[in-house]
């Protein structure tokens, strides 16, 4: 948590969970604003008197600032007692998953024994096939080092990085359209550079960002990120985009991380029905220490240990045990989350899809048998 506070300092609360660690906290959420749905804004400011319209955001989503002297918890249980739970929310904060909000794993330096990325062979797997990678921008020198040739020809949204002093979460949209690449060869890969503010981002920007995401026309999205909610309730902003944008386009799928917390709690958007969710395995097939997992988790996949393309220089730690500790790194690392092993379904899907001429949801649908026919006791459906 310690970097998205450093990001976005008084911007953001954190709901506390029972004990007084700072790191112990349920949900991070936007100060003095609230989220609600189109329809109820005018039965919203009934009952919270001097709130205004902060943001019109999209069609069917508002954000709305608060009076001075009513904080967002007791602003959310007046409107809970007056119209009911759910009909406002945080606008809570979103954040890519390499290991949880305050991760456990930073990107690590590659050794003789690591797995070296395989391409897939099929070089015309994912052929016209558009996959758009909701992250942290693109890191362009990748597509042309010699390191990771299958990079070549990704395009996206410039992040900024300094060799000297990588930043926490640099080049993760990168090491991300590697992992889509090595399983799709020809796939078109856009990398969007959205979450650069400390690796998050708020619901009510996220939104926005989807929307125009859409534009581009993409079948498949990888969504290295997410968050838990207010009371485990589905995110409003996420549901809106579904409901409005998402759901009309024809054969378009969401492929999203599952989190990184051990825990069978909804994480959002991943817990969705309408998204492909992914949860984590090493290269034995266990399910991965740090995956969240339970019944909304549609698939699991490898995410421990992943070596793909990573930005040439110095990365000095952040987060303990390790805080201090100075990296080095070459145009590769090693990487574990389910932000790495959500990128290999969406690869897969973008595969199958050039394969059978099948929309990405029917791609997808069809990769979901076959990993519940390949299902490990214990752990779940795996590709």
């Amino acid at each position: 948590m310690g970097i998205i506070r450093r990001a976005f300092g008084d911007e953001v609360e954190a709901h506390r969970g029972d004990s007084e660690d700072d790191a112990d906290f349920e949900y991070l959420y936007r100060t003095a604003h609230i989220l609600v749905r189109d329809a109820d804004v005018a039965r919203v400011r009934e009952v919270i008197e001097g709130a205004e319209v902060s943001d019109s955001l999209v069609n069917g989503v508002t954000r709305l600032s608060l009076p001075d002297d009513l904080d967002v918890a007791a602003a959310l249980d007046r409107l809970d007692v007056a119209l009911g739970v759910g009909a406002a929310t945080p606008d809570h904060v979103l954040w890519v998953v390499p290991g949880g909000c305050c991760p456990a794993t930073e990107p690590e330096e590659t050794k003789a024994a690591d797995a070296w990325p395989e391409p897939n062979h099929r070089e015309l797997d994912g052929k016209g096939v558009l996959v758009s990678v909701v992250d942290t921008g693109w890191h362009t020198p990748s597509a042309t080092d010699p390191r990771s040739p299958w990079l070549a020809g990704v395009r996206g949204d410039e992040e900024t990085i300094d060799p000297n002093a990588i930043h926490p979460y640099a080049g993760h949209g990168t090491f991300i359209a590697g992992v889509v690449r090595c399983e799709a060869p020809a796939s078109d890969i856009y990398v969007e550079g959205y979450l650069t503010h400390g690796g998050a981002i708020f619901e009510s920007e996220m939104i926005k960002q989807l929307v125009e995401a859409l534009a581009k026309g993409p079948d498949v999205i990888s969504f290295s990120g997410g968050t838990v909610t207010r009371g485990n309730r589905p995110s409003l902003a996420f549901e809106v985009f579904y409901e409005n944008f998402l759901s009309k386009l024809k054969g378009t799928v969401l492929v999203a991380a599952a989190g990184n917390d051990d825990t069978r709690e909804p994480f959002w958007p991943a817990a969705f029905p309408w998204s492909v969710s992914v949860g984590a395995i090493d290269r034995h097939g266990n399910k991965a220490e740090f995956s969240n997992y339970g019944s909304w988790v549609d698939v699991y996949a490898l995410g421990v240990d992943v070596v793909n393309a990573f930005p040439h220089g110095t990365y000095t730690c952040t987060e303990p045990p390790h805080v201090g500790e100075v990296r080095h790194f070459d145009g590769l690392c090693r990487w574990s989350g389910t932000s790495f092993s959500t990128p290999v379904v969406a690869g897969k899907i973008a595969a199958r899809m050039s394969r059978t001429g099948l929309s990405a949801r029917a791609a997808a649908d069809e990769l979901l048998v076959e990993a519940r026919n390949n299902a490990i006791v214990g752990v779940g459906a795996i590709l």
